[in-house]
């Protein structure tokens, strides 16, 4: 097929961020559309929001949804009714029935949708994911902790239901570590820190088990101030597997293995072509359903009221 026409849902730090450039890198995709209250970009077709988009006289074949979680089932909804491809920012959405309706949605559409989760593009993901493949894991623990004021300023949607607080970036870990471990997991334990004033929480705890006993744990935190950290250690029957700075780092025993550079919005927008052209779809909705289940087991702690 040509090259498919792209159009760009919510212009704001994260398009800017990461999609501009990776949709500029990518053979077989060309941005034609962005729909954004606030924003315009030379060079395309701009509109205030989906309805207008969709509306309009300007051929699109598919729609990268790169809005809040909150009210992004209507957008999709829009896109796939109207025959469009759409491709979801993490997480794709703000409820676990939302996401499954829209997955068999784009079923009955005939049309690809593609839950995206960007930290499995990092690339020690899937060399670690075939290392454990051979290897008896023991143990594995997450520190994914970082400074919301820095990466999310001013954005109170974060913090109002469906924004999941630090389970924005925590689904990030959950992402890798339910691609990377060779067996499923449970949720056991679940402590949440909320701060008094928000509605979501800035810190979480959590532990887990697989159906063969191994124990999961996971610290989030979104309090870090000074160097961030995105780690993830597995212990093996043949030692130590690292993942450091999201997933782009790798160490075993210690050892440096793979050190990259940031190309997951790239590796993302060509799998999305991948998916339109063979006319397949990717959603995987685990990472949600575990951060669903912690706030259906959570232990509700409130601390400090935050402020940006």
């Amino acid at each position: 097929m040509s090259s498919i026409r792209l159009a760009i849902v919510g212009l704001g730090k994260i398009a800017r961020d990461q999609h501009l450039q990776a949709i500029e890198a990518t053979d077989g995709i060309d941005l034609v559309a962005v729909a954004s209250r606030n924003a315009k970009l030379d060079g395309v077709h701009c509109f205030p929001d989906i309805d207008a988009l969709l509306a309009a006289d300007v051929e699109v074949d598919a729609v990268s949804l790169c809005t809040p979680p909150q009210g992004r089932f209507e957008q999709a909804r829009a896109a796939l009714l109207a025959g469009k491809h759409v491709m979801l920012e993490k997480p794709p959405g703000a409820t676990i029935a939302e996401v499954f309706a829209l997955d068999q949605l784009a079923r009955q559409q005939g049309v690809s949708l593609f839950a995206t989760w960007h930290s499995r593009e990092a690339a020690a993901v899937e060399p670690a994911r075939q290392m454990l493949a051979d290897r008896t894991v023991r143990s594995l623990h997450v520190e994914w902790k970082e400074d919301v004021r820095h990466w999310h300023p001013g954005q109170d949607w974060i913090w109002e239901p469906g924004g999941l607080g630090v389970f924005d970036p925590g689904i990030n870990a959950l992402s890798i570590v339910t691609r990377i471990m060779p067996e499923s997991f449970h949720l056991v334990a679940s402590n949440l820190s909320f701060p008094a004033n928000r509605a979501a929480p800035i810190a979480a705890d959590l532990e887990f088990m697989t159906a063969s006993g191994v124990k999961l744990t996971a610290a989030f935190d979104w309090r870090q101030t000074g160097p961030q950290t995105w780690d993830i250690r597995v212990e093996t029957d043949r030692g130590s597997i690292v993942l450091t700075h999201g997933g782009s780092r790798l160490f075993v025993d210690g050892e440096a293995q793979i050190v990259e550079e940031d190309r997951e919005y790239r590796n993302l927008y060509r799998h999305f072509v991948s998916l339109v052209t063979s006319g397949q779809s990717d959603t995987d909705f685990s990472p949600l359903v575990h951060v669903a289940d912690a706030f259906m087991l959570g232990r509700r702690h409130e601390v400090e009221a935050f402020e940006d």
